[in-house]
């Protein structure tokens, strides 16, 4: 009736080091003059026929315009460098822009955490300390838990705030359609099938999860995990996006790893946020690296504001930027917090 959303986050995401702090120069862009003629004019970049309202853009540059496909194919010689630099640009802009809001909950209208711990109530972070990562230290078991708890019955997602309330007062059913919370693992699996034909993504995510782990009574299958969560990804779902992510990367492919922690990034998903961080300073690029963290920390990533605290420590990052993104940090966690959210955290504490 309801699973608990998994995620996984391999130690080596979240104990890097951090230097330098990446400052974006999107304000020069770089327009293709491969030919005579100006690429961002209403004119064929190969041919030089204007006015013709039939002219298609590049895709991959936004810029260059040709009257057909022969012209393009004709043209790609002179196009192709300015044209994989003028792409990158629009990635990197798209990717460092301020990622969509957190999902509320729909129960309580607070913002969903990527991970538990973001929301418990604890001080505020400073300059020395970020308390709840020294508390996720400590409570190893809850580190990469997280809030959501999706109900296969009627496709809906609540933290686990509400769902702790709605057993602390007795109530077994769906706050949403009343349906019996009560039920087999197998009427579970049964009730996300549904959702999967009604190509539900998240309900598709947690098919393909169960495929790679074998769990609930699905067979194991990687081939088929991995073909949902493309369905899922293809659907806009982020966490399918982190899965296929993580997926690659164990397999060693770190091109499409970076693709999908990317689009995850820029859907909202602050683990694929932190991961691109951490590939990044593997990488040598400190400065892309600094920058994905100071994004997270400001959506309320505690791993993140930790590796931003060691940054400072170490004199690389200037006291104005880490003031801000502290702020930031404190007033997103603030926002995430409950009694209902604490005493949800207290009670997996006590029973795992």
């Amino acid at each position: 009736m309801f699973w608990t959303y998994p995620t996984t986050s391999p130690a080596h995401f979240s104990n890097l080091g951090v230097s330098l702090i990446f400052r974006l120069g999107l304000t020069g862009i770089a327009r293709c003059r491969t030919s005579n003629i100006m690429t961002t004019t209403n004119c064929c970049a190969q041919c030089g026929v204007a006015g013709c309202a039939s002219l298609k853009t590049c895709k991959s540059c936004m810029e260059a315009k040709y009257c057909d496909a022969t012209c393009q194919r004709n043209h790609w010689p002179m196009h192709k460098q300015d044209c994989k630099l003028r792409a990158a640009e629009l990635r990197d802009e798209a990717l460092f822009k301020d990622p969509p809001a957190k999902e509320d909950c729909p129960i309580c209208f607070l913002p969903m955490p990527g991970k538990i711990l973001s929301c418990v109530t604890l001080p505020p972070a400073t300059i020395s300390s970020v308390p709840i990562n020294y508390f996720a230290d400590a409570h190893q078991e809850l580190a990469n838990l997280t809030t959501e708890t999706y109900y296969s019955c009627c496709g809906k997602s609540i933290c686990g705030g509400c769902v702790h309330s709605f057993h602390e007062s007795g109530n077994l059913k769906c706050p949403f359609c009343n349906a019996d919370r009560n039920k087999t693992v197998e009427e579970q699996v049964e009730d996300n099938m549904k959702r999967v034909e009604a190509n539900d993504p998240p309900s598709i995510c947690l098919l393909a999860y169960c495929c790679y782990k074998g769990l609930n009574g699905v067979q194991q299958d990687h081939v088929k995990a991995k073909e949902l969560y493309v369905r899922a990804a293809d659907l806009g779902f982020n966490k399918a996006h982190y899965h296929l992510g993580m997926l690659y990367h164990e397999g060693g492919n770190l091109k499409k790893a970076r693709f999908h922690f990317e689009a995850a990034a820029m859907l909202g998903d602050e683990l694929a946020r932190n991961n691109l961080g951490s590939i990044e300073f593997e990488s040598g690029n400190m400065e892309r690296a600094v920058t994905h963290w100071t994004i997270g920390a400001s959506g309320g990533d505690y791993l993140a504001m930790h590796k931003l605290k060691i940054c400072f420590g170490k004199d690389y990052a200037s006291r104005v930027s880490i003031d801000s993104t502290l702020a930031a940090y404190n007033s997103s966690c603030a926002e995430m917090r409950s009694e209902a959210r604490d005493s949800y955290i207290r009670f997996n504490l006590e029973t795992m």
